[in-house]
């Protein structure tokens, strides 16, 4: 049985408690999948200065990991190159695990963001992919990670979703933060469309790339 670690890099519990309860599905695929916090993190990830904050976090929480493979759960993928040079096991970032998701489910995809500055940090992103030029739109339904987790969001993130479709023809969406995901499906019936947890979709690669045993040189 392979350890999957999905770590969470703020210090929300709630939000936590959120990606659990979004990987049921995973239940009983032979794996052992692990969420955890950071403590010391930022009660949520929004600017690039939260971003630079949590990166030495990961490393030291990867490096003291005894997982098969490891799951970065904020959209902003903070620090993966780095990241992913500390250990020799798969480190997965969900905003890129959703991303190649979402290529095969439709020619462009639209993303719903928390905030304006996480807009920015998702184009800076795919144009270092080279993928911004399948993005349809980036829209924000303003909020915080704060205010996320203490009210239900169905309704704005309804809406900006439906403009994603409708305006920016969008083919799939995709949930901008770990925060979104418990939306997926209620979304994905009211839109037509496949809609994307970046958490379930960053656990389903890491999970494939543990039991093929991908491993990198030993850092």
């Amino acid at each position: 049985m392979a350890q999957i670690l999905v770590i969470n890099p703020n210090s929300s519990k709630v939000v936590t408690r959120s990606m659990e309860a979004c990987l049921k599905p995973f239940e009983g695929n032979g794996h052992e999948i692990l969420c955890i916090e950071l403590e010391d993190a930022p009660a949520g990830i929004e600017t690039d200065a939260h971003v630079a904050e949590v990166v030495p976090l990961l490393i030291k929480a990867v490096q003291g990991a005894k997982a098969d493979a490891v799951v970065i759960a904020c959209f902003s993928d903070p620090g993966i190159a780095t990241v992913r040079a500390a250990t020799n096991v798969p480190v997965v970032g969900i905003a890129e695990a959703a991303y190649l998701t979402a290529l095969g489910l439709g020619q462009r995809f639209g993303i719903v963001s928390m905030g304006p500055s996480s807009i920015d940090r998702h184009r800076r992103y795919l144009e270092d992919l080279q993928l911004n030029g399948r993005l349809a739109g980036d829209r924000s339904i303003d909020m915080t990670v704060a205010e996320l987790v203490a009210q239900d969001a169905v309704i704005p993130v309804t809406r900006i979703a439906s403009v994603l479709r409708d305006e920016d023809g969008a083919e799939a969406v995709i949930l901008g933060c770990a925060g979104l995901g418990t939306y997926r499906e209620a979304l994905q019936a009211e839109l037509g469309l496949p809609v994307i947890d970046p958490v379930q979709a960053g656990v389903a690669l890491a999970c494939m790339q543990a039991e093929l045993g991908y491993r990198r040189r030993a850092p």
